[in-house]
Order: structure tokens, then sequence, then C-alpha cells
């Protein structure tokens, strides 16, 4: 009941009773769950109830909820000053670590969102190619700036709403939109707007129409026809940035970027964001350049210690990431043979410990064939699976994410929800 209770005194005060829209849970019915606490693999709601965790604040919880030497490092910098408006050394550290993970990182600028690292990206990049026009793939959500909500994916995607109202039709007109896994429709947009490219932003893993994974060839044909157009490739690692792998999307596909994109997972949870690339590209950035980009809470002291702890852990802990595939994989497996042995097709689609179901007998390869999940039989399963104690993101077009804190005890255990959902319903 205190959750009720607080979604009712919450819709008063914000729009729709929540403060980002995925949380109203409009697609699949009922009212929001309102957190308490949360722990490890585990959050806890107002009343008390424990749930394993399958969102983890949207991915940065790689570590699990609270971890213990991510919290630590965080009530010292507190007690040192939360907010300085004025360099320090943790900026400084968090760069030269970041740089040092990642190859194709030369030089970063920290901001304060995943959204407004993608903005100021591809601000960038446009600056430095002095081109106007950019490429995004229908079905990738890069945040919510005005030139970026055509055919995004997440909330957007959920709620059935292709382009958002309040966004006046000048901020999209360069905005050019190509198929995800289709190169051909990318080569066509560059045929057909011949130097009038700066970038293509894609995320490299498709992580908000659901999941979708790159084709065999598609990351290297996109890099390839960036090079050949005199374009930037941009890979918006808001979601798979040090979740693929201690170098990301980038290191595991053993592509490189001209530029890239981080959100939370770099703050340990807390609020922040970073692009960056090449050194050249970056220097166009005031105060080097004349492209304009600030943040007064841009590299705060409290987000900065607690991403370059949970960073450390990630990169002298490889055997974090085997977990952490092995946890991943044994549920889709699960999820898969459970679906076989009662005779009913779904598909399942993941990569590490990034997973989704999608209800629907397609092969999920972009925007399209996502869209033919059914919606209606997945609000029924993830109100099953609530009411079991486990915490999925309240849309179709989420993933599935899994910390380092879980173990195979809660896997099998989420699994034996899964089952107890097929045989009632199916």
């Amino acid at each position: 009941m205190k959750s009720k209770e607080l979604f009712e005194r919450a819709i008063k005060t914000m729009p729709g009773g929540v403060n980002s829209p995925v949380r109203a849970f409009g697609a699949v019915g009922g009212q929001p769950v309102f957190i308490e606490s949360a722990k490890g693999q585990y959050i806890y709601d107002v009343s008390g109830k424990e749930y394993i965790d399958y969102v983890g604040s949207w991915g940065p919880m790689i570590l699990g909820h609270n971890d213990e030497r991510v919290v630590e490092a965080v009530v010292k910098q507190m007690q040192k000053g939360i907010s300085y408006g004025a360099p320090s050394e943790l900026e400084v550290e968090m760069a030269e670590l970041m740089i040092d993970m990642v190859p194709s990182l030369e030089m970063v600028r920290m901001v304060n969102s995943g959204t407004e690292a993608v903005m100021s990206a591809i601000r960038a990049a446009r600056g430095f190619t002095g081109r106007d026009k950019i490429i995004k793939f229908e079905g990738c959500y890069h945040g919510h700036a005005d030139a970026l909500l055509v055919k995004a994916g997440s909330g957007v995607m959920t709620a059935g709403v292709p382009d958002s109202s309040g966004v006046p039709e000048g901020c999209a007109k360069d905005t050019l939109i190509a198929e995800y896994n289709n190169i051909q429709s990318v080569e066509c947009l560059f045929d057909k707007n011949y130097n009038e490219i700066a970038c293509v932003i894609v995320e490299p893993v498709a992580a908000n129409m659901g999941l979708v994974l790159p084709k065999t060839g598609f990351l290297e044909g996109l890099r390839k026809l960036c090079d050949k157009n005199g374009a930037l490739l941009i890979f918006d690692e808001v979601i798979t940035g040090f979740r693929l792998g201690a170098q990301g999307a980038a290191g595991y596909y053993g592509i490189k970027p001209d530029l890239s994109t981080y959100g939370k997972i770099i703050g340990g949870g807390m609020p922040v964001g970073a692009y960056g690339g090449r050194k050249d590209i970056m220097s166009v950035v005031a105060p080097l350049g004349n492209v304009y980009q600030a943040g007064t809470l841009s590299g705060n002291p409290v987000a900065m210690c607690a991403g370059i702890t949970q960073l450390k852990i990630l990169k002298e802990s490889p055997e974090i990431y085997t977990h952490l595939d092995n946890l991943g994989e044994r549920f889709r497996q699960g999820v898969r043979a459970l679906f076989k042995k009662y005779g009913k097709k779904v598909w399942v689609s993941g990569i590490g410990s990034l997973s989704c179901i999608y209800f629907t007998e397609n092969e999920v390869c972009d925007y399209r064939t996502a869209k033919t999940s059914d919606t209606k039989t997945f609000a029924k399963y993830f109100l099953h699976m609530l009411d079991r104690g486990n915490y999925f993101g309240p849309s179709q077009f989420e993933a599935i994410f899994i910390s380092a804190a879980h173990t195979m005890e809660n896997i099998d255990k989420t699994l034996g929800d899964i089952e107890a959902y097929i045989d009632v319903n199916i």
C-alpha cells in the first residue's frame, strides 16, 4: 500500500507521478514500485519486499548496489567537499584512467549525463567537419536532445510515440535515419547527401529497443563508410561502455570509433557522463577551440571518486567479466530451454551481462522486427515476475542487466519463476 499511497501523492506534483516516463508502468499496467533501499543484487520497496534486481539503475550498478568499496570512497570524499566548481585532481585521474582503459580515447571531457555527452559529441563532430547532417538509426536512443528524438527507442518507443512534441521541425531536419544492421541504408544516405554528413552515431549494441546485436560486418561497414566519406563514427556506449568488458563495445568488437559517449557507469551510479576520442577532434572543444560546451557540475568530485573506484575494480579484476558472461549465458540458455520445453517460441537476445526476451517467433535484428513482439504478453509476464520478486524494466524494449553481485542461485530462482509463468499461461 505504501507504493500506492506514494504514487497518489506523486501524481499531484510530478508529470505522471514520475521523473522519467518508463517508471510510470504505463506499458505494463499497475502502478510503480517505490524503492527504499538496495544492496548487492537486491532492491527493497517501501513496504519491505525484496526483489532480485535486473535493472541496476539501468546499467551502472555493475558491481551490485552499494558496493562497500565505492561507498567508502564516496563517504571519504564527501567529508572533503561535495562540489567545488573548480578543477580537482580527481578529474585528471578519471580522464587518465579512461584513456588507459579504452584505446580509442586520447582526450576526454566530463559532463553530467549520457544525453549531454551525446549532444556535445555531435556538436564537436559538426564543428570538426564543418558539416551539419548526422545519421542515426531507427530504434536507437541517444538521450532526449531535440535533434535525436527521431525514430528513437527506449521510453519513446515504449509509449508508441515516434517523435516528441515540442521539437521544432528545424531541429531535426539534419537528422537522417538509417536501419540498424542494414549497411546499404547507410550507404544510400551518404550517396544522397554527398559531403554533407558530419557523423554516424550508433549504439554498437542497440540496447534501447530491447537488445539487438550487430550483425557480422555491420560495425566494420560503418567504419569504412565513414572513412570513405570523411565523416566521424560515434559509438554511444552509455549502455555498453565498461559493461561488455574493460574496453566496452569498441574493444569487444575491435572497432575504433572517432568519438565515444559514456553515461552513469563511469560514476558508479552517480549522475555523470563523458565524451571523448581523437585528440584532434576533441581539440575543437572550448577553451581550446570554438565548439562551446560547459557545465558547472561537470567533473563533480563525488561522482569522480565513485567512478574511479568502480573502474579501477573492473580494470584490475577481469574475472568479474567472466562471472557476468557465465551468469548471462545461464539465463539465456535457461529461458530458451524452458520455452522450448513448453512448445513456445520466443526470441532471446543477449551478450555478456545484457539480455532481452521478445515475445515473438521472429528473429529480432532491427527496429521493425523488435516491434513484432507481443507487448500485451510481456505486460502479463512482467507483472507475474514482479509479484514473485524479480524486478525487470517495465517495458518490452529495455534490456535486462545482470550485476557481479548476482549468483547462479539468483538466476535459477528467476528461471523457476519464468517456468511458473509459462506453465500457467501457455
